[in-house]
């Protein structure tokens, strides 16, 4: 009964086999759920998806053909837009809020359906019909205890259902989409190596070394595989960081993660004689950048995490610094980090579009080599296939 499951699945362009199939047959078979249905999308999503990107094509290929998403909605006229134009947005009491009449959930989905059939106009602050503003329980923009969402973005978090064309499908390459995806792009840095403590069972060498001893079994162990990768990550805060911390902090929790072997430091605008690791103790607690530039190994990849804005003055002028009077230019600094440690690598949380409009951006760009990447999960992946040459 499954097989048009594995075809929706398929269609919805999440590259499953035959083979993942089976495999989740057989789970079925061997009762490793209970019969759940909140169990079996784990399980299903456990044994047909082998890449983290495209867990939300799956998400919808489940609700579409377990939960009827899109049935309802496969036959339909178009809504005008004007019809979801918003202009008037009205405010609820408490009392007025209580007293809005639920359909439920099949009543609503009928009510809409004759609506599709009656309005010929837009509407706006009303209660019956598909507008913007008002109380009714289809289109967007107002207020109602549950509803059907037409167009405009969520506001009360109250729809059953949300009537859309989905504008995210490229969120995988062009937007970040949480710590879970950055962590599926930092892991094409990886060098795996075992160094350390012999605590993990060798298992071939064990079969190998107990054959060779007449059967006797030759127990040999191996230190644990690790990535080995030696990371250093400067991260720009404060001022114009300001409006970008919400993904800064996504990345450096990701980061922190999946390099066991990183450390980092932060710096405002760009890099000087000093750097800091924590913000509330930023003036009592510096790190002299000449100790920084001593301490790691030139094997170490070396990750800027900014803007890139700001005066250009801070970065080719001596004294350039908005805060204190220092004693040689950014540039310097910048070049002394790319001499010291080859593979290195800018991330710009700024929109790339708008880089040609910052003549900082312009110089920073051209001391990095041109290594400069969006703060996207495309930006992040081409960053760590160029860091991992």
């Amino acid at each position: 009964m499954l097989i048009d499951f594995f075809f929706t699945v398929k269609d919805a362009g999440v590259p499953v086999s035959i083979k993942e199939f089976l495999t989740l047959l057989e789970a079925l078979e061997r009762q490793v759920i209970s019969p759940s249905t909140d169990e079996f999308y784990f399980l299903s999503r456990l044994t047909l998806v082998k890449d983290e990107a495209h867990f939300d094509k799956f998400d919808r290929a489940f609700g579409s053909y377990f939960k009827g998403i899109d049935a309802v909605f496969e036959k339909h006229p178009e809504i005008p837009l004007e019809w979801l134009k918003q202009r008037m947005q009205r405010e609820l009491t408490p009392e007025q809020k209580a007293a809005i009449e639920k359909f439920g959930y099949d009543k609503l989905l009928e009510r809409l359906q004759a609506l599709m059939k009656e309005q010929k106009e837009r509407h706006e602050g009303g209660s019956k019909w598909i507008g913007t503003g008002g109380v009714s329980p289809f289109g967007h923009g107002g207020y109602n205890p549950e509803g059907i969402r037409i167009g405009g973005p969520g506001k009360n978090r109250s729809a059953v259902k949300v009537w859309e064309e989905r504008q995210y499908k490229d969120y995988d390459s062009e937007r970040e989409l949480g710590t879970r995806n950055i962590k599926v792009a930092l892991r094409r840095l990886r060098r795996f190596a075992r160094e350390g403590a012999e605590d993990e069972l060798a298992l071939d060498d064990t079969i190998r070394a107990t054959a060779s001893n007449a059967g006797f079994l030759d127990i040999r162990m191996q230190p644990e595989r690790r990535n080995n990768i030696k990371v250093l990550m400067l991260l720009d805060v404060g001022g114009s960081m300001d409006d970008h911390i919400a993904r800064t902090e996504e990345l450096f929790s990701a980061a922190r993660t999946e390099f066991k072997n990183m450390e980092f430091f932060y710096f405002h605008n760009c890099v000087y004689d000093y750097l800091w690791k924590s913000n509330n103790r930023r003036h009592a607690e510096r790190f002299d950048t000449w100790d920084v530039l001593r301490r790691y190994t030139p094997d170490t990849k070396l990750i800027f995490v900014g803007d890139a804005t700001m005066s250009p003055y801070e970065v080719t002028q001596k004294g350039g610094s908005v805060e204190y009077n220092n004693a040689e230019a950014g540039a310097a600094w910048l070049q002394r980090f790319t001499s010291t440690f080859p593979h290195y690598a800018w991330l710009n949380p700024e929109p790339e579009g708008l880089w040609q409009y910052r003549q900082s951006i312009a110089l920073i760009r051209q001391l990095m080599s041109d290594r400069m990447f969006g703060l996207t999960i495309d930006g992040l992946e081409r960053a760590m296939r160029m860091l991992s040459k």
